[in-house]
């Protein structure tokens, strides 16, 4: 679904992303672990066109994207959500959803699969985002993502700040949207035992570099905790 080439990124005279590249593919959950300050976040603002990349390209379901901005992506089928939620406090939890619809036409309902991944949003409808939980806000960022029916959904350490119980939660939608088989995942995360829990494959990444991939049942035997525990 996704094709990342040798991803060049620079700040400045530093050199945050080296040479990155990876395939997501359709029905699997990919996992990008490192800890902090190694270029997670950036990898994914490049993904997205947030930032534009130096050099390499990104394509997705076949289609070249290397060049198009955040909203062209979105309409061909990435979902982002970021990290820290971001989502619009002053709106309520309806009106945050509506904003995923944005690129559709004005009468598109909120999709009901919504309230069934995550029932808490349908009974907190018509409260204001910035009244959420730490954790209901998370799941509210995720849905809006989902609004738009991606074919890829890319998400930030979903678990930063969030109730155990939630996590669950969390971690079951990201299974089962997995499982249906029409959806790639991209989960960044520092939170090792819900990355293996999910991941279908792995990157671990290092100064801007991927120093170890393989398959998720292998993270354990492939030395995975050891490297993010140093």
């Amino acid at each position: 679904m996704l094709k990342v080439e040798g991803i060049n990124q620079y700040y400045g005279g530093s050199h945050i992303l080296r040479d990155v590249g990876f395939e997501a593919k359709q029905g699997e959950v990919t996992v990008v672990l490192g800890r902090n300050g190694v270029g997670k976040t950036t990898l994914l603002k490049s993904l997205m066109g947030v930032v534009p990349v130096k050099t390499g390209s990104v394509s997705l379901d076949g289609q070249a994207i290397t060049r198009d901005t955040p909203y062209e992506r979105v309409r061909k089928g990435m979902g982002y959500v970021p990290q820290g939620r971001e989502i619009f406090g002053r709106l309520t939890v309806e009106e945050n959803l509506r904003m995923g619809l944005a690129y559709k036409p004005a009468r598109t309902p909120v999709p009901a699969q919504l309230f069934e991944l995550f029932p808490v949003l349908k009974q907190m409808l018509h409260r204001r985002g910035g009244d959420l939980s730490g954790g209901q806000q998370q799941q509210l960022a995720i849905a809006r993502a989902l609004a738009a029916g991606p074919k890829l959904l890319i998400l930030d350490e979903p678990t930063e700040g969030i109730q155990p119980s939630i996590i669950k939660d969390i971690g079951r939608v990201i299974r089962m949207l997995a499982d249906r088989g029409d959806m790639a995942i991209i989960l960044v995360e520092q939170y090792y035992d819900f990355a293996a829990e999910l991941a279908d494959q792995y990157l671990v990444m290092e100064r801007g570099e991927v120093i170890r991939r393989g398959r998720g049942h292998d993270m354990e035997a492939d030395g995975v905790r050891r490297l993010m525990s140093i």
